[in-house]
């Protein structure tokens, strides 16, 4: 079977959290909304538990996270959730980059919509923003700023510490798209200046369906989020709903497992990452992206003269890559992001996406670079 080399796409799953996850399936499958029993208890419980975790990974507090779906909702419940208030006092200004997730991107496309006006700031063919574009597009009717933490076709490190240290004297919310970096680059997200923060739980070794948005107070006030969706008093009124006790105790696990092995997974990676240049070195192509800021599991790669629909048909049965997002593989358009870039339209051809794990077995490498060696003659 090929090697899988799309976790960006998704993770699979820790053993520990799988067990854990099966554990509130079949044995403790108490609702936590039940008060009169000890299965409720007991799930209630394990929710609180899996809350700790999740906001021990970025130093908030356990009342602050809102348990959702994913991130996708997390950013939606942040951008549009803003909108009333930023109605209310006349903030009807956004700024994004324009390499977001569609999750961002398309929630802000509709606030355009319905009267907000939204400044894309652009980024070159780092794939890095300005920290100084960013700040330069906050104006006096600025309601919010968003800018993702890592992005998920490149991996490279965006900017936020540095954004979140320019906002210090603002009232402008800061919202962090960190459904790649959570849990794998921490110390950024750990900035207190960082007002909201989307994160998903399939990217980082749990399972698909859960996530949250990090809420942080400024003092004793929370950021003034309107649901989506109305029907129950859950997570403080703003997702209603039945709470998945198996998906967030495995979220909880997977997030506790990423702060213990923070450093051995990134030693993994590294070594991973180096085995495949050097497996490459003989081979013409180019690392799209800035290579000093970017998660050490992610590469993007242009193989000159080498489309990347051929390349990933020639490698299926050695290795499981991709060449874009997941959420729009289906429309075979351009990546956004690399046209964002800047990039010709060869080297956007040409991209794939390579992305691993610690959980990744050993990679054929010199294999891969034979094949694609063969593809560069022409053979």
């Amino acid at each position: 079977m090929a090697i899988y080399l799309d976790n960006n796409a998704t993770t699979p799953l820790e053993a520990e959290v799988r067990e854990i996850m099966l554990r509130y399936f079949d044995e403790e499958y108490g609702n936590a909304g039940s008060r009169t029993h000890e299965y409720g208890s007991r799930a209630k419980q394990a929710v609180q538990q899996a809350r700790n975790a999740v906001a021990a990974v970025v130093q908030a507090d356990a009342s602050e996270v809102v348990f959702t779906s994913g991130a996708t909702e997390a950013n939606n419940l942040a951008l549009l959730g803003l909108a009333e208030d930023g109605r209310r006092r006349g903030r009807n200004h956004i700024v994004t980059t324009a390499i977001e997730h569609k999750a961002v991107l398309e929630p802000l496309e509709a606030l355009s919509a319905h009267g907000f006006e939204v400044t894309i700031v652009p980024v070159g063919e780092t794939g890095r923003v300005a920290t100084e574009a960013v700040l330069e597009a906050v104006r006096s009717d600025t309601l919010a700023v968003s800018v993702m933490q890592a992005n998920n076709e490149t991996g490279v490190m965006q900017p936020i510490a540095e954004i979140a240290e320019g906002l210090e004297a603002s009232d402008v919310y800061l919202h962090v798209d960190a459904a790649q970096g959570y849990g794998k680059s921490i110390e950024d997200l750990r900035h207190r200046r960082i007002d909201l923060i989307s994160v998903s739980g399939h990217k980082l070794f749990a399972p698909k369906g859960v996530g949250a948005l990090i809420a942080r107070r400024r003092g004793y006030d929370r950021p003034p989020l309107t649901p989506l969706a109305w029907g129950g008093g859950q997570e403080r009124g703003l997702r209603p709903g039945t709470l998945p006790v198996p998906l967030l105790a495995a979220f909880g696990a997977a997030a506790e497992l990423a702060s213990r092995d923070a450093k051995m997974r990134r030693l993994k990676c590294e070594a991973v990452r180096l085995e495949a240049l050097n497996a490459f070195a003989g081979l013409d192509f180019t690392v799209i992206g800035d290579t000093n800021h970017v998660l050490p599991h992610v590469l993007n790669l242009a193989f000159h003269g080498v489309d990347s629909e051929a390349l990933m048909l020639s490698l299926k049965d050695l290795v499981a890559v991709s060449n874009g997002s997941a959420c729009t593989s289906s429309s075979y358009e351009p990546s956004h992001v690399l046209k964002g870039m800047g990039l010709s339209e060869d080297l956007i051809g040409a991209a794939v996406r390579l992305s691993w794990s610690h959980l990744t077995p050993d990679a054929p490498w010199e294999a891969v670079a034979d094949r694609i060696s063969d593809l560069q003659k022409g053979g």
